[in-house]
């Protein structure tokens, strides 16, 4: 195909920029400003395409890939490539068959049409003339009769989407067009629109009502919409909803848990806000939070298959091309289109081949944390980065940007911002600071200061009615007075509580001999480590254990967090030991034990919460904690007991593993912050295993992690130590006797709970539903499985729509598990508050 020649004497079309030249001379030069202007200064349009300037491809070389598959599957449907047509008004402009000769283009192109509110030709017409799959891209209208009518018609003509445009309550200050005057040219408007003010029916002509566009969306669009038009929109149709428009991860969080069925990454061709970031610089932080949920889509700036890939492997699922449909269709009609979807995805195969990429899916891969993949690409923008390993991204200082057709240099005084030279690159850190599991909390702290009046069952912590501010001080002078009774001088007295006092910690004393009359454990005060809480106790352990990378620390699946988030830290390989339906079983451990030996590798220590465990709740029966000692000795492994809900459980408890370990097996983990009160951040690790060296010299495991304290907190709060040592004082050691109220209060909370579950859901109904939970004999915890996918996304429409907040289950699964259950702490809220927050609960649930 040739076209007419342009300045550029441009005769044989072969890329888009040749479209581009040929197009410009064949529209009115006001229409041309139309389609390719954009608002303010044209940063933002200009920053679209000077985003992908600054990726780099990397090649892979002798991959054996042949013949790249571009295909992919959006919503149900099948695509020969991750690119369609983004939605376009006014197609007539370029030709007058317009969106039928577009939609004739992407149907032999077997690529999707997003279909402009203000096209120019009716659904009708559309929808005969291809096999394209056809969207509607809907603004809302101050009259929302409008906007339904217009659903409703699209949806009949066989449309399949709908992509709600959220960036434009008003039309950007597009400066060519008011320097121009622009009006639409005679004949030209929306076929499938009301002529304003003149009922409901279509008009063919009623250009006196459109001839202004930015005149008429003033008018018309409806500025106050709010995330409830998702839903709206659900209500009027059976179709899936893309909101588009989206630059950041928060409004992408907002999207899902509004009921968004994708999102479409878009600044509206930097038609709307000047200034606002490019989609690409947008894409990476929106693909985490999104983590693959839906599908993910962007727009903006692709001006060839190799951004195509790019875009891929920052984390989109597939682009829109907008500007170089309409070039083609100006120069060439139908053939035109279908030449220029051509051109991108023969440049999407070739980038395809050179890098090594076999399918679409390798070029967005997402990894078991959801992230996307960033294998392909290296970046001279941070900005393009927001997570993904060294190996696979890099990244350096962005180039200017261009503002219009000029490039903006960077000189003294000007407004333009400068580089941050002094940033630092998150692929140069740890690879922990970018796993999922770290930011955990973070991200359950951030749901609840989000909806304060949300009732909460995340936060597995003491109930404050329990504490009395004075007893501090009470608590404090009963040690002082010990350590009087003792002999100590004052001077001495100054020093234990203002000097850091020794890396072990100076009340160890006191803690055995707590743990032989509240445990049964019979341990000498050497063996005993204080730590800053339990959490240091098992960063300790976990780094003196581990010492060759082969080294494996096994857990009880599904676990608590600390410890998975502490291994990954240090580096050590996590193996899963899954839990069936009646908790943990020693053939299981056993088998994983084999199963990592056959692979060369050496586990060394097993992770556990033998009591009321965290998450799940479960306890272990007494013939269980007797195999699983016996199974540690026969196969050379250590145990980490980690038990701190026993003392604040009602009734009687089991033996602690470390009380029934008579072969030194285990390596007991303890905390305070249930028992007495977690500001105080004491724990403890009971380590009595004997160490020896290659020299024949002895000593306990206790003096090894000491030696590692002292390079990590030095030690232990000597304040901190001294109110903790006065509660055990005060009841001579026993913390039993401390707790009698509180492990009461836990009980009723937890029969309160399961009695509300109970009430709540009848048993055929949660039959029907497929809501089941355990029924734990103490602790704080208990899961619940129920029928829909209990991600990040649903916990946000569950705080948001219902005021009530629960933790995923799959935040405790390092080998991946627990998508459809939730976990749920009973410890915090009072029991009107549980009451409250299980009805809250039942109605999210059964509204799924």
């Amino acid at each position: 195909m040739s076209g007419r020649p342009a300045d550029g004497g441009v005769r044989e079309p072969h890329t888009l920029a040749d479209y581009a030249a040929l197009a410009r001379a064949e529209l009115a030069p006001d229409v041309w400003d139309f389609i390719e202007g954009g608002a303010g200064r044209e940063r933002t349009l200009a920053a679209n395409e000077e985003a992908f300037g600054r990726v780099r491809l990397r090649p892979r070389v002798l991959t054996g890939v042949r013949r790249p598959d571009t295909g992919t599957r959006i919503l149900g449907r099948d695509w020969a490539a991750p690119v369609g047509v983004a939605p376009l008004a006014y197609h007539t402009l370029a030709d007058p068959a317009g969106e039928v000769a577009t939609a004739r283009a992407a149907g032999l192109a077997g690529l999707p049409l997003v279909v402009s509110t203000f096209a120019g030709r009716t659904f009708e017409d559309i929808a005969r003339a291809g096999t394209a799959p056809l969207w509607l891209q809907v603004y809302c209208f101050r009259d929302r009769e409008v906007t339904r009518a217009l659903v409703e018609r699209a949806e009949r003509a066989g449309f399949e989407a709908l992509v709600l445009t959220a960036d434009a309550p008003r039309l950007g200050r597009r400066l060519r067009d008011i320097r121009n005057g622009f009006r639409l040219p005679e004949g030209i408007a929306p076929a499938n629109l009301p002529l304003p003010g003149a009922g409901s029916g279509p008009v063919p002509g009623g250009e006196a009502g459109f001839a202004s566009p930015g005149g008429h969306a003033l008018a018309e669009f409806d500025p106050a919409l709010d995330w409830s038009v998702i839903k709206w929109l659900h209500s009027v149709s059976s179709l899936p909803v893309l909101v588009k428009g989206v630059l950041t991860a928060s409004d992408a969080r907002r999207a899902l848990s509004a009921g968004a069925d994708g999102i479409i990454v878009s600044n509206h061709g930097g038609r709307q806000l000047d200034g606002a970031a490019a989609t690409l610089d947008a894409l990476p932080e929106i693909a985490d939070a999104v983590a693959g949920a839906r599908p993910l889509l962007m727009d903006g700036g692709v001006r060839c298959g190799g951004d195509v890939l790019a875009a891929l492997a920052l984390g989109a699922d597939a682009v829109l091309l907008g500007r170089p449909v309409l070039h083609g269709l100006a120069v060439g009609q139908a053939e035109g289109v279908r030449r220029v979807l051509d051109i991108v995805v023969d440049e999407l195969k070739e980038a395809m081949l050179l890098t090594g990429t076999a399918t679409v899916a390798d070029a967005g891969h997402r990894g078991a944390d959801g992230l996307a993949g960033h294998q392909l690409v290296q970046s001279e923008s941070p900005e393009l980065v927001q997570s993904g390993s060294p190996e696979l991204v890099q990244s350096g200082s962005p180039q200017p940007v261009q503002s219009g057709s000029a490039v903006a240099a960077q000189r003294p005084g000007s407004a333009e911002p400068r580089p941050d030279t002094s940033a630092l690159r998150k692929q140069d850190l740890h690879g922990s600071v970018s796993d999922p599991v770290l930011d955990t909390m973070n991200f359950l702290n951030e749901i609840t200061h989000r909806y304060p009046d949300a009732i909460s069952f995340a936060p597995g912590r003491p109930y404050d009615g329990f504490f009395e501010t004075e007893q501090i001080f009470t608590y404090l002078r009963r040690y002082l007075d010990h350590l009087e009774a003792g002999g100590a001088s004052p001077a001495e007295i100054r020093s234990a509580l203002f000097q850091y006092g020794p890396t072990s910690g100076q009340i160890r004393e006191l803690i055995a001999d707590s743990l032989r009359k509240d445990e049964n454990i019979h341990v000498p005060a050497e063996s005993v480590v204080v730590t800053v809480g339990c959490q240091e106790a098992m960063f300790l352990a976990v780094r003196a254990l581990m010492s060759d990378p082969d080294d494996v620390l096994l857990v009880s699946s599904p676990c608590y967090v600390g410890i998975t988030g502490a291994a990954r830290l240090l580096d050590v390989e996590v193996r899963a030991v899954e839990e069936g339906e009646k908790g943990f079983r020693c053939a299981d451990l056993e088998a994983a034990l084999l199963a990592e030996r056959a692979r060369g590798r050496r586990p060394r220590a097993f992770y556990v919460i033998p009591d009321h465990s965290n998450p799940s709740g479960t306890t272990m029966p007494l013939s269980t904690r007797q195999e699983l000692l016996d199974l540690a000795e026969r196969h050379d492994i250590l145990i980490l007991e980690d038990s701190p809900y026993r003392m604040v459980s009602p009734g009687g408890q089991l033996p602690t593993l470390k009380s029934l370990d008579h072969a030194r097996r285990v390596v007991h983990l303890g905390s305070y912050s249930k028992t007495l009160f977690p500001g105080a951040r004491v724990g403890f690790v009971v380590a009595d295993q004997t160490v020896v060296d290659g020299a024949g010299g002895s000593g306990l495991l206790a003096d090894e992690l000491t030696k590692i304290k002292s390079m990590v907190t030095v030690n232990t709060s000597p304040v901190s130590q001294a109110v903790t040592a006065g509660m055990l004082l005060s009841v001579d050691g026993r913390t039993s006797e401390l707790n009698t109220r509180t492990a009461a209060y836990y009980g009723d909370a937890m029969r309160v709970t399961l009695r509300e579950f109970e009430r709540n859901f009848p048993e055929d109904e949660r039959a029907a539903l497929g809501v089941r939970w355990n029924e734990p004999s103490g602790g704080f915890f208990l899961a619940v499985d129920v029928p829909f996918e209990a991600d990040n996304t649903a916990l946000v429409r569950s705080a948001e729509e219902f005021g009530v907040i629960w933790t995923p289950m799959s935040y405790f699964y390092p080998g991946g598990g627990g998508s459809t259950s939730l976990r749920l702490s009973v410890s915090y809220l009072s029991h009107r508050e549980i009451e409250e927050g299980i009805e809250r609960l039942a109605r999210f649930v059964t509204s799924r």
